[in-house]
Parts: structure tokens; sequence; C-alpha cells
């Protein structure tokens, strides 16, 4: 089994995002960026699957500005075979959208005849919670999304996913899309003898027009916004001042 995982670069989790004058964006020059943390569970369990003996080979990519040459040394640190690098400007990486990565990471999985795409299952920058699910629209390939254990049994993937009223056991054939959640497992740290190996490991860079991919935006940011703050709670003595008080605001 060869498996192709997917690594965005985000904004680190800790830091405190702030929205750009012009509104535009968030600012992310001098932000301290790491690898997407469901991006590192995919490639957690893309290693457990190779140390099980049931992968043979793990294709980390990552689409984005040359900093994103960094995460992919992580993952590959981590345990990835070699690198996939599909480059854009910076200006190009602020519109890039699901779709356009979707298109991307399909293209790869075919050129390099991977069976299995592993993703995590959003972005803690956008949220968007899509790629997973359009890359297998556009492989034609099972799709087994919020996965919370992977298991190989004969010939297809057992997989536990959360779903809103619990938990979903299914069974997938290959080749196919999973999507990790929080769930599926902890990710190693990267040890120092493994971070000086991987930068001698291979990375492959390309163009998005080398896979025949358009990264035109198909949306426009109008505005960005801070969220309203939160308006200050008021302590009521008993239960009828504060039905008068709901009544006195139209509830």
């Amino acid at each position: 089994m060869r498996i192709l995982v997917g690594c965005k670069r985000v904004i680190d989790y800790a830091v405190k995002i702030r929205v750009r004058p012009d509104k535009k964006g968030v600012v992310t020059e001098g932000v301290k960026h790491s690898m997407n943390p469901f991006d590192e569970i995919a490639v957690e369990e893309a290693v457990r699957l190779k140390e099980k003996k049931i992968a043979k080979e793990i294709i980390v990519a990552s689409i984005g500005a040359a900093q994103s040459q960094e995460t992919i040394r992580t993952a590959l640190a981590m345990g990835g075979d070699r690198g996939v690098h599909v480059e854009v400007s910076a200006a190009e990486a602020e519109t890039l959208q699901p779709i356009h990565v979707s298109k991307i990471l399909a293209e790869l999985a075919k050129k390099e005849k991977v069976d299995l795409v592993f993703l995590g299952k959003q972005a803690i920058d956008d949220d968007s919670n899509q790629t997973a699910q359009m890359t297998a629209a556009l492989l034609d390939w099972p799709q087994a999304m919020f996965a919370s254990k992977v298991e190989q049994k004969d010939d297809k993937l057992e997989v536990v996913r959360e779903i809103d009223g619990g938990l979903e056991t299914i069974r997938v054939n290959m080749p196919c899309v999973i999507s990790a959640d929080l769930r599926l497992n902890e990710p190693r740290y990267a040890t120092l003898p493994n971070i000086m190996k991987a930068k001698k490991k291979k990375m492959d860079k390309l163009k998005p027009s080398d896979l025949g991919v358009d990264v035109t935006p198909r949306i426009e940011v109008i505005s960005v916004e801070d969220p309203p703050v939160r308006e200050a709670g008021a302590t009521v003595a008993d239960v009828d001042e504060l039905v008068s008080k709901l009544k006195e605001k139209g509830f």
C-alpha cells in the first residue's frame, strides 16, 4: 500500500489571531506557524500503518508558499518517506480554496498511483471540512470521514468514524480517502536524529499548472471582522425578576 498524506501549514493553534488593518485577512507575518493538528494525526496514522507492514511508502504533500517545505520536513521527520511541494506564491496561497487543494491532491494521487489518501478532517485556519470529501469525489473513490480508528480487514479497511449520534463502523475498498478525527491517535514528537535524516529525504517540487490545475480564486473575501465583544451579564434576585427582564427585552 502507498499512502499520500496532505499537510497544511497554518498559524499555530496557540497564537492569538489578529485581523489585518485592511480587513482582507489575518496577520501572518512574524507569526508562528505549524502543521495543521488534524494533518499531524493523519501523518501519525500513516506511519503506524507502515510500522504494521501494511503500508510500504508514505508520500507527504503540501500546497503553499516556500515555507510549506518546513511542514513537509516535519512530516518526514515523523516517518514520511518523501515529500511533494506544490508551490504557489504567497498571494495565491491566501486565496487558495478547498476545491483547488482537492484537485491538486486528486492529480497527485493519480500521478503517484497511491492506494490511500489520508487527510486531516479540517484545517484550523478556515475550518472548511471540504477537502477530503471533494478529493474522494474527484477520484471517484470510497471515503471514510472523521476516522477515530483504522484497521485492515482482509483487502479492505475497517474504519470507526465519529458521527453525531455516536460511532459508526464501516468497511471501505481501496483505493480510498480517509480523514482523521481528533481521537484517532496521539502524534509522536520528531526526534533530533529523525529531524536530521529528514533533511536528506527527497522532496519533489511542482506547480499547480504541472498538474493541470487552475488556482484562480472562485470567491472574493469582502471583509474579515473580529467577533463582537460579549456583553456583560446581569444578576437577578429571583425568578420573577428574571421573567420581568426577559419581557422587557421582548423575549
